[in-house]
């Protein structure tokens, strides 16, 4: 009979670095899938909408880092709850799990509808805040009103899949991303284009003729479809999470304030990195149309290098959180170089190819010369920053699943408003996208030194507590008391764990 991995790591068997590995693929793959998914669903959307023309290109690329705002303000709020789900699963704490599920569906979807109420109101004026050209003002708008009316969709598409993920389910979200790309396609076909524009043969499919507008209601449509069935996946089907009798939704304060010193600086660090992508979409939008046009593919083109490492990220954090929750702090610190290094491998593998395909990707997505020459130009320039950065990106997920996310933040913080934008600012009036682009690489790199360091201390592990301060908070819970296994605390010295 085969043996769970996940299983032994939550009872404190010893792992080789070969299962360690092992298992790091094993949760790793489904995940890289998803995201790759994710990404190619962005990669169409691009697709699409430059065969419209490059106004309709930039007027996509012209709000596509305020969109990355919304979206990762609503996976932060997600995450906290997430890593609380992965270390009570860790700790074999399954009610206070399931009640941490309730809680995050309630109070993220209530943050989601205030979201898209504010982003519907900003989908006017954002254009010309961005100080981009008229032409483009009206389809960006309709594009970013679109997109925000369905933010409520994308906040339970997280949450459902990332207390999948926790519980150690990689292969489930990972199938639906799939199946959510297969969709967008479908949609997108369905509202882009005018009726007879795409053919089958002889026959001409039916279309709204919705322009930008029509892919960001294709997008959003497929994101619904996906997180109404993983939200019946989760409460339903899985064994962990799924409800039961007699458990009433009970919020817990001691746990809430735990989800916010989680998110709060995740949040931040959202915040700040696409504040900064924002301002950078500012420096670039006086540079004009095919510049905005290149900037957006390019972004878009990069995100198929880079998504594998968030693709482990994820795996890296339900690790690292269940290690914390079992109360294995070694294996918590060896898992996380375990994660880092292959997301670097993997890098270094795929800004290869980023390099060599550069002109081949941008041609996908755009049939405009100059916007393909350019495009190819920025990413030869960024292939080189790619192995740092996905150290970083990979590293990020360890330093969540430990709890320790202020650090990071500050890091983000720190390289982001004091190199890259103002780099980009003095560089983008004498070197334009290249310059811009230049800047970028530059802090990826910096960044990736710093998560580096960070991983090497042992700072961003938790500390150490006496067995009864253990029982005493899980007492407060509401949960059941977890004892590691007598190895463990040996060979760990961690009954318990508390954030720093």
């Amino acid at each position: 009979m085969k043996t769970d991995p996940l299983a032994q790591l939550r009872a404190g068997a010893p792992l080789t670095t070969r299962q360690q590995l092992s298992l790091t693929l094993q949760l790793s793959w489904p995940a890289i899938m998803a995201k790759l998914a994710t990404i190619i669903m962005q990669y169409i959307d691009a697709a699409m909408v430059g065969r419209l023309g490059a106004a309709q290109a930039a007027a996509v690329g012209l709000v596509a880092s305020t969109t990355w705002l919304f979206g990762e303000l609503s996976y932060a709020a997600a995450m906290g709850f997430n890593v609380l789900t992965a270390q009570r699963v860790g700790g074999g704490r399954l009610a206070e799990a399931r009640n941490i599920l309730k809680q995050a569906l309630v109070l993220c979807l209530g943050f989601s509808v205030v979201m898209a109420m504010l982003a519907a109101a900003l989908s006017g004026p954002l254009p010309g805040i961005l100080r981009a050209d008229r032409d483009i003002w009206q389809d960006a708008s309709a594009y970013f009103l679109v997109y925000s009316l369905f933010l409520p969709a994308l906040q339970l598409n997280n949450v459902a899949a990332g207390q999948l993920q926790a519980t150690g389910n990689m292969r489930t979200p990972g199938i639906c991303m799939v199946v959510m790309c297969v969709l967008d396609v479908v949609f997108n076909t369905l509202f882009i284009f005018p009726t007879g524009t795409i053919r089958l043969g002889s026959l001409a499919l039916p279309g709204a003729g919705l322009g930008t507008a029509g892919a960001a209601l294709g997008t959003g449509l497929a994101e619904l479809v996906i997180a109404l069935y993983l939200l019946h996946f989760v409460l339903r089907r899985n064994p962990v999470l799924r409800l039961q009798k007699g458990e009433p939704l009970r919020f817990n304060r001691t746990q809430l304030c735990t989800m916010l010193c989680i998110a709060a600086p995740v949040a931040s660090e959202k915040v700040i990195l696409t504040t900064a992508q924002i301002v950078c979409t500012a420096i670039v939008a006086p540079l004009g149309m095919v510049a905005i046009a290149a900037n957006s593919f390019a972004v878009t083109a990069e995100s198929l290098c880079y998504m594998p490492a968030f693709g482990i990220q994820g795996a890296a954090a339900m690790l690292v959180g269940q290690c914390v929750g079992a109360g294995r702090r070694q294996m918590a610190r060896r898992l996380g170089w375990v994660t880092v290094l292959l997301g670097v491998v993997i890098m270094v593998i795929t800004s290869g190819l980023l390099y060599l395909l550069a002109p081949q990707m941008m041609a996908i997505l755009t049939p405009n010369p100059d916007i393909i020459a350019l495009g190819t130009r920025v990413l030869r320039i960024e292939a080189f920053a790619e192995p740092l950065f996905g150290a970083s990106i990979v590293a990020g997920g360890v330093f969540q699943g430990a709890g320790s996310t202020l650090i990071p933040t500050l890091f983000n913080l720190g390289t982001m408003w004091g190199i890259r934008i103002p780099l980009a600012w003095l560089a983008a009036p004498r070197w334009g996208l290249p310059g811009v682009w230049a800047a970028m690489c530059l802090e990826l790199c910096v960044r990736g030194i710093l998560y580096l360091i960070r991983m090497a201390g042992k700072r961003w592990l938790p500390v150490l507590e006496a067995q009864g301060a253990a029982h005493s908070v899980s007492a407060a819970e509401g949960g059941p008391v977890s004892t590691p296994p007598e190895g463990e605390m040996a060979g760990d010295g961690m009954p318990a764990v508390k954030d720093r």
